[in-house]
């Protein structure tokens, strides 16, 4: 009677193993199936998009591709040599009178002969609007952070209000809210200050709580265990473990702080960004060139000197998983 019983148990434990395989290939076969169909919705959604974009455009899309690169016709200048001229504003021997090719006539004089180049200055000011834009965001966004972490809140309702508020900073692209106040304010680095300036706080805001809460909380227990209010428990237990952190983070946002400056001074914002429109709208090779070339060294500099400066500021150690 004990083999009759074991035979079957044994059968069917045997059989397992392949219902589990059989059910294992119809679901990844249904999954593929799911997959394709999601691809061939999105591509055919894309497909349909594009065509009543390009029946829609007056330029027509499509009919135009094969001329997407006819601007490196004008892009290459006659000789190259007016890319340096452009650059630090040396007198062009093609230059007729027109803009094209009048270089002297931007120079920043200093002091008698000496000048500076009128991109220098234009790049300066770009920095410029992005260290103190970066320095606002980084004021504001220390305190909110301590605020909406959730550990270290002095109350929930505060910490509700101060975490929609700074999604709500946002929740904007830095241009459109300089298109808000350059209409208050008129059109130049101040609209594009405030601008960033509020969108680094809530950026910089969201970053910084996210650290303040997977902080150690022995300090900060020890502190409200001999009666420290919530500003000394913040000061002396809770911002020396976050600062370099938070520098890091703010090191981080002045890269980004550099391109969304240039972007907006291309609405009106000043900077370099204006004039490199007004270069690449009138076909100035040798000028877009010059004022691409500096933008580029510019930003390479900055984005070495950062991360060699946040590596000093929070280790080796936390850009191993990144190398």
């Amino acid at each position: 009677m004990t083999l009759s019983v074991t035979a079957p148990s044994l059968t069917a434990s045997s059989g397992a193993p392949q219902q589990m395989a059989d059910a294992w290939r119809r679901q990844t076969s249904l999954r593929r199936f799911y997959t394709v169909l999601g691809v061939g919705l999105l591509l055919a959604a894309m497909l349909a998009s594009m065509w009543f974009a390009d029946e829609a455009n007056a330029g027509h899309f499509f009919d135009r591709l094969p001329h997407i690169l006819d601007f490196l016709g004008w892009l290459v200048p006659k000789d190259w040599n007016d890319v340096w001229r452009a650059l630090f504003d040396i007198a062009s021997p093609h230059d007729t009178g027109t803009q094209e090719y009048n270089f002297p006539l931007g120079r920043i004089y200093v002091w008698g002969g000496f000048y500076i180049p009128e991109y220098f200055e234009l790049m300066i000011t770009t920095v410029n609007v992005a260290l103190v834009s970066t320095f606002v965001g980084f004021i504001f966004a220390v305190p909110f952070s301590f605020i909406a972490a959730r550990n270290l809140t002095p109350h929930p309702a505060l910490r509700l209000i101060v975490k929609r508020f700074m999604e709500l900073l946002r929740a904007f692209p830095e241009i459109v809210i300089a298109g808000l106040f350059a209409a208050i304010v008129s059109i130049g680095p101040i609209a594009a200050i405030i601008a960033i300036g509020l969108h680094s706080i809530g950026a910089l805001g969201k970053l910084f709580y996210e650290i303040n809460e997977n902080i150690d909380m022995r300090a900060e227990e020890g502190l409200r265990a001999v009666g420290a209010n919530w500003f000394e428990r913040v000061r002396f237990a809770d911002l020396p473990q976050v600062l370099p952190n938070f520098m890091s983070y703010t090191l981080l946002r002045v890269e980004i702080n550099v391109r969304a400056s240039t972007i907006i001074g291309a609405v009106g914002g000043g900077g370099i960004g204006e004039e490199l429109k007004l270069s690449i709208s009138r076909g100035f090779g040798a000028k877009t060139l010059a004022l691409v070339l500096l933008l580029f060294t510019t930003i390479f500099i900055i984005d070495q000197f950062s991360a060699w400066l946040r590596r000093k500021l929070v280790g080796e150690q936390a850009f191993m998983m990144g190398a």
